[in-house]
């Protein structure tokens, strides 16, 4: 069972229910004069929460032929840290179960869980309204797409060339039996070309796609892409790290229609590519085309608060033809996690892990470019994530780091063949200080041998 503290009111009335007057005095009755401590035992500082955990699983390395990486990956899943509470909550059995809540309707608690999740997510994107959730990010972004070419007259959708390549790909699968176009506007350097964006902009166009933080980590203007619609009739889409709105300004402050993003970083573990958990919010008017399912909070005869589902705009649920979306379902139990990280941290902490972010993503870049040959690939401002260009093929050097505990990051060639030299490298709140110079060192190391 877990430790249950008592009080200094509970200690005092079982001390008085024993006639006692001290903790010493009871302590005095079963262990020796001599044994008893003269002065308190010196201990070390003491650790955070992660870092108490890193220590215990150093000393479990000590007696396990095992080896851990050091991990810099990102494009899109995060390595952050999970307090310790989150799995235990979510991992109780009313709320771990073998079937995610299929009918929502039937638990109250199931649907106070959502309904607080919605609001979370809703007020951290700065938006009127936010779903039960959607797979992951990539079909947030791809059910962005088909609200909006239900929701305006038109067929084309533009896309930043820097919003993540598998959520475009997602994307076309989802809007290709519409006939609709996917069109691709250039970047310029790290972020996208305002310039070619406007020039792309037409009546034909439903929604302009943006990414920012971006899939090279750039920190995109989204008040410039709102002024680069103007008034035309297109929505603006706007993909963001949940985490980095702890810094920066949440898509509803540059008037975004629809926020959407990946919340694996919000409680839940980088599981070999899932579950991951979509996040989709948006303006109030779209509500009633919103894909899954909305949660609601109401009251019953006597008065009583309650919650119920709202709208699902499901072909099971409403007349086929005037369905929306094929979400069945949502990620309960992740958003749960998510709902639970949130409630931990509050305003302050989730600012607290952004700063952690932005700070140690800039001195791991500022330690890494000092390696001679190595420099940054794009200037423009980025939060947790960047891309470094090597003197040689980011592959050949991300390949023998492994053996030295390090994944290094992602290689860019992997999405963009032609950046076989770029090295995507995120940071998040959990490495330290020392650990990045680590890795600098060995990264410098190894492009000695080229």
């Amino acid at each position: 069972m877990g430790f249950i503290p008592n009080t200094p009111e509970d200690r005092k009335a079982m001390l008085e229910a024993l006639g006692l007057s001290s903790i010493e005095e009871l302590l005095e009755k079963g262990i020796p004069k001599e044994l008893m401590l003269k002065k308190p035992i010196e201990l070390p500082e003491p650790l955070s929460e992660y870092e108490a955990l890193k220590e215990a699983a150093m000393l479990a390395e000590d007696n396990l032929d095992v080896q851990s990486w050091m991990s810099f990956l990102g494009a899109g899943a995060y390595d952050h840290f999970i307090p310790s509470a989150v799995h235990h909550i979510i991992g109780r059995p009313e709320f771990e179960t073998a079937y995610t809540p299929y009918q929502a309707e039937v638990s109250q608690g199931t649907l106070q869980a959502i309904f607080e999740f919605q609001s979370m997510i809703a007020m951290l994107m700065g938006m009127d309204v936010a779903n039960a959730s959607v797979y992951d990010g990539a079909s947030a972004v791809a059910e962005a797409g088909m609200l909006a070419l239900a929701s305006v007259k038109g067929n084309k959708i533009v896309v930043s060339g820097h919003v993540h390549p598998s959520y475009i790909e997602v994307l076309r699968t989802y809007v290709h039996p519409n006939g609709a176009e996917i069109v691709i506007c250039p970047t310029k350097g790290g972020a996208t070309d305002i310039s070619a964006l406007k020039s792309l902009i037409d009546d034909d166009t439903v929604a302009v796609i943006m990414q920012s933080p971006n899939f090279v980590g750039c920190i995109e203007d989204g008040f410039a892409f709102r002024e680069a619609i103007g008034e035309r009739k297109a929505l603006l889409v706007a993909v963001t790290d949940p985490i980095s709105l702890g810094m920066l300004a949440p898509p509803g402050d540059y008037d975004a229609d629809i926020a959407v993003g990946e919340g694996q970083g919000l409680g839940n573990p980088v599981g070999f590519g899932g579950p991951f958990l979509g996040l989709f919010a948006a303006k109030d008017k779209f509500v009633r085309k919103m894909p899954g399912r909305l949660i609601g909070a109401s009251t019953d005869e006597a008065g009583t608060r309650g919650f119920v589902m709202t709208l699902q705009t499901r072909e099971q649920h409403i007349r086929r033809e005037k369905a929306t979306s094929n979400i069945c379902t949502n990620e309960a139990l992740c958003a749960l996690g998510a709902s639970v990280y949130l409630a931990l941290l509050g305003e302050t902490g989730i600012k607290t892990v952004a700063r952690l972010c932005y700070d140690k993503a800039h001195y791991l870049a500022d330690k890494l470019t000092q390696i001679e040959g190595l420099e940054m690939a794009y200037d423009e401002p980025f939060f947790k994530e960047f891309a470094v260009k090597l003197p040689v093929p980011a592959e050949e050097v991300f390949e023998p780091l492994i053996p030295m505990g390090y994944l290094a990051g992602v290689p860019l060639s992997k999405f963009y063949p032609e950046r076989e030299n770029e090295l995507l490298i995120a940071v998040t709140e959990k490495r330290t200080v020392e650990e990045m110079d680590e890795f600098t060192e060995a990264l410098a190391e190894v492009l000695k041998d080229f």
